[in-house]
């Protein structure tokens, strides 16, 4: 299959680049850097190896030319190319619109025009917002906004909507309400509903991931993907103890690059012409922040967490992923060990000599 790739020199993109290589397709890659460039960022080994067996375009997504040029000749799209991370409120709302909604509004419209009918698409867990919790007496619900006074005085665990009950932890599925909290999850949104349209439209086939904590090798120093894995391993390379907030029982969903860019590849077999699916993208074993941080000093014999107590207004408490849906419709379920993964990023770091985050 020849793939064109969109975002192909990043994080996650340059992952799928490697492994559809292995597995013998053709791959080409839209992006708006070149490969001296990306390598040339922290962390970014190895990167020219592989790139030097693809056809390099560069260009903006949103460029009807690029794009248009890109997609000539490709049976399928993985479309990664994104602006990542939470916003700053909505002062850089127009931004994310542009970077990611017209990015893929751009795709669809000229993969009509070119007949690609096949799209995996990037999409991530904060479409969920701040995901479900299990009452006793209601079930799985959305919980409750967590109060500035109690965060103030320790009280970390969310709460029923409606009757106060400390929620406990419950695995998001799909079909869960999306739920977006900031500019970066709208547009995602935005993104899958794009993408939707598309496959009505043309009869193609879309797939929406829905990406949780990604990490591993290439983990940019200033990512969101992993939350603040990359910044433990700076504070731990700078010889500091990793700070950890409210009180480290934060349940997450790490899931190593290797096992998202296996899963970019495996919806590319998805036959549903017409509709577009989504799949949860995890681990699917829920661990904590203080988890991470714990493994990731042990890899390098650095300083034990420091549990801190601070805290951030609006930030998620627990937010963990059922992949079932992918384990049983993709053939796919993540398979790197997390203790293994996380001293693989540790160590690399280390020996390069990785300082504070940019």
């Amino acid at each position: 299959m020849r793939l064109l790739v969109t975002g192909g020199l990043g994080f996650i993109g340059s992952h799928v680049v490697e492994q559809a290589l292995d597995s013998g397709h053709e791959v080409r890659v839209l992006d708006l850097r070149d490969v001296e460039s990306a390598a040339a960022a922290p962390d970014c080994g190895g990167i020219r190896e592989p790139m030097a067996h693809v056809e390099l375009q560069r260009g903006d997504v949103r460029d009807s030319d690029a794009m248009g040029t890109a997609l000539q000749g490709v049976d399928a799209v993985i479309h990664l190319a994104a602006k990542v991370g939470l916003g700053n409120g909505v002062s850089d709302a127009v931004d994310y619109v542009s970077c990611n909604d017209v990015g893929t509004a751009m795709l669809a419209q000229q993969a009509a025009t070119a007949g690609v009918d096949r799209i995996v698409q990037a999409s991530s867990m904060v479409v969920y917002g701040a995901g479900l919790g299990r009452c006793p007496s209601h079930g799985l619900t959305a919980p409750a906004p967590r109060e500035f006074a109690d965060l103030q005085a320790g009280r970390f665990e969310a709460h029923c909507l409606d009757c106060g009950t400390e929620l406990g932890p419950a695995l998001v599925e799909e079909d869960a309400p999306l739920a977006p909290a900031n500019v970066y999850a709208a547009s995602k949104v935005s993104q899958e509903m794009l993408l939707e349209v598309w496959a009505r439209v043309t009869a193609g086939t879309g797939v929406n991931l829905r990406f949780h904590n990604v990490y591993g090798r290439r983990l940019p120093r200033d990512t969101p993907y992993a939350g603040v894995a990359a910044l433990f391993v700076s504070m731990l390379n700078n010889g500091q103890a990793p700070q950890v907030f409210e009180d480290g029982m934060q349940r997450r969903d790490f899931v190593h690059v290797r096992d998202v860019a296996r899963a970019c590849l495996a919806a590319l077999k998805v036959e549903h012409a017409g509709r577009t699916t989504s799949y949860n993208v995890g681990s699917g074993v829920p661990r904590t922040v203080g988890e991470m941080a714990s493994s990731l000093s042990s890899a390098v014999g650095g300083q034990p967490p420091e549990v801190t107590g601070q805290f951030r207004v609006g930030d998620v408490r627990h937010i963990t992923a059922s992949s079932q849906r992918a384990s049983k419709a993709l053939g796919w379920q993540a398979v790197e060990g997390f203790d293994e993964g996380m001293a693989e990023l540790a160590t690399r770091r280390a020996n390069d000599g990785a300082g504070a985050p940019r």
